[in-house]
């Protein structure tokens, strides 16, 4: 994290000096002020993420320059705490009217100056990272609420009706929409149906803002999944407490649920890996061409400009594409020789036997389609559900790339593997008909990066232990 930047205006050297004291304990740089006018000069031409202000003081004084640098769009994010010898209920209440932060006695300094710091900057880094939508077809609305929400430091996209904001969200998803109901175009219900019907979007926080205070109204935008109901004219102070609120606990609500996720997915890696042990002590073939579909899927859905999330989580399905067999006999898993009809009909339930094992997991529901269809051809003459050309799912269309690669050029109990040159022919051969055309395009614009996989062969990474953590 960058250093972050603190002004410190006071009229005092002395005081000016206990502040900096106080704040070595951060990692921080300090500019210093004698008074509000000089303060408001430096932080127009600066950047700082907390200004700390006395209010007493020549010139302008720390209420003043809080006003103004409320007033101004280039300093009104900056959150400001006042530090004052005045601290009667009343110059307390001046203080946070101004827009202050937060207000400390000078009697405060040493037992509570390093705590309020810490949490005034912790607030003001966590509201500078979220993105508040302000949907309403009144410009002055528009205006007014982007104005108030912008002094805590949040960024403010606006839209003037809802047809205007899902075009907007589709490039910039907010973290919080405030939306009017009664708009052109596509009003308040129609948008908050939309944003519910779309799993990228369903779980964005919804706050309605309406003149309507019919209660038939604020329970028709709750039942469709509004979070909270303002009538209007509201007051800023109860939006802005609102929204610090709404976003706190959707943010503590998302960090529990990636703890459970993440508690839930190593459980899941666990029983896995214990169950592709079982299947690889049965078949020792196993482990390398799982590892070894697994690290070219990864490398080919990267390549095509997939996130790092979806690498990875191709990574894992790649390790668990044959998973299934450990529910296929001995007899015919490790037959050495070619099978018969009823013996090939029986190794072509394994796709539905590992997704049905991996169903039931919640962290592997973008994996288990890939378990499934990775033996599925574009000519629909695959199984287990003869599915045809892009009703494959791409990621089952790329397993199916690498899986055949590795199968050609591996040594089976009854067949030499191939040299690659005619490995790469076959694949040519079937491109369209078996193999997805567009995967294998990607397959080939990989193999001839730097020749990676003779290069692995070399380095023996195929007889690495089973690995879940991409490269």
């Amino acid at each position: 994290m960058a250093k972050q930047n603190i002004l410190i205006v006071d009229d005092s050297q002395m005081m000016r000096n206990i502040i900096k004291g106080f704040l070595a304990e951060f990692d921080c740089d300090t500019m210093e002020a004698s008074d509000g006018k000089i303060g408001l000069e430096l932080a127009r031409n600066n950047h700082f993420d907390l200004i700390i202000t006395d209010v007493e003081m020549p010139h302008k004084n720390g209420i003043q320059l809080c006003q103004e640098l409320k007033e101004n769009h280039s300093t009104r994010g900056i959150p400001i705490l006042i530090i004052s010898s005045f601290d009667s209920e009343d110059d307390i209440n001046k203080g946070f009217q101004s827009g202050a932060s937060a207000y400390l006695s000078k009697d405060e300094i040493t037992r509570q100056l390093y705590t309020t710091v810490k949490t005034i900057l912790s607030k003001s880094s966590f509201n500078t990272s979220k993105r508040i939508m302000i949907v309403d077809d009144s410009a002055m609305i528009r205006h007014l609420v982007t104005t108030e929400l912008s002094k805590s430091g949040y960024q403010i996209l606006t839209a003037k009706n809802g047809s205007d904001a899902l075009q907007k969200i589709e490039s910039s998803i907010p973290d919080l929409i405030l939306s009017d109901i009664d708009m052109p175009i596509m009003n308040g219900f129609e948008f908050c149906e939309a944003v519910q019907k779309d799993n990228r979007f369903k779980t964005i926080p919804f706050v309605v803002m309406s003149a309507n205070s019919d209660r038939g109204h604020m329970q028709r935008m709750l039942q469709r999944g509004a979070q909270a109901y303002l009538v209007k004219p509201f007051n800023m102070d109860q939006v802005t407490i609102l929204v610090d609120k709404m976003l706190s606990d959707h943010f503590v609500m998302l960090l529990k649920d990636r703890e459970r996720l993440d508690s839930e997915r190593r459980m899941m890696l666990s029983t896995i890996t214990s169950l592709v042990n079982a299947l690889e002590a049965r078949d020792t073939y196993t482990k390398g061409h799982s590892i070894a579909v697994a690290k070219i899927a990864a490398d080919l859905l990267k390549l095509s400009g997939a996130s790092n999330q979806d690498v990875q989580n191709i990574l894992i399905g790649g390790h668990l594409h044959d998973i299934g067999k450990i529910g296929i006999s001995d007899a015919i898993l490790l037959k050495p020789g070619r099978l018969n009809k009823q013996e090939f009909d029986c190794i072509k339930q394994h796709p539905d036997i590992g997704a049905n094992i991996l169903a039931p997991i919640e962290s592997l529901t973008d994996i288990v389609p890939m378990v499934r269809y990775h033996h599925e051809r574009m000519d629909g003459k695959g199984y287990p559900s003869g599915l045809k050309g892009s009703n494959i799912p791409l990621w089952a269309r790329i397993t199916a790339v690498a899986d055949t690669f590795h199968a050609l050029t591996s040594n089976r109990p009854y067949r030499t593997g191939m040299k690659m040159e005619k490995a790469l022919q076959i694949i040519k051969d079937v491109r369209g008909t078996q193999l997805c055309p567009e995967c294998v395009d990607l397959f080939f614009t990989w193999i001839a990066q730097d020749n990676k996989y003779q290069e692995w062969i070399d380095a023996g990474v195929f007889n690495d232990q089973l690995m879940f953590k991409g490269d």
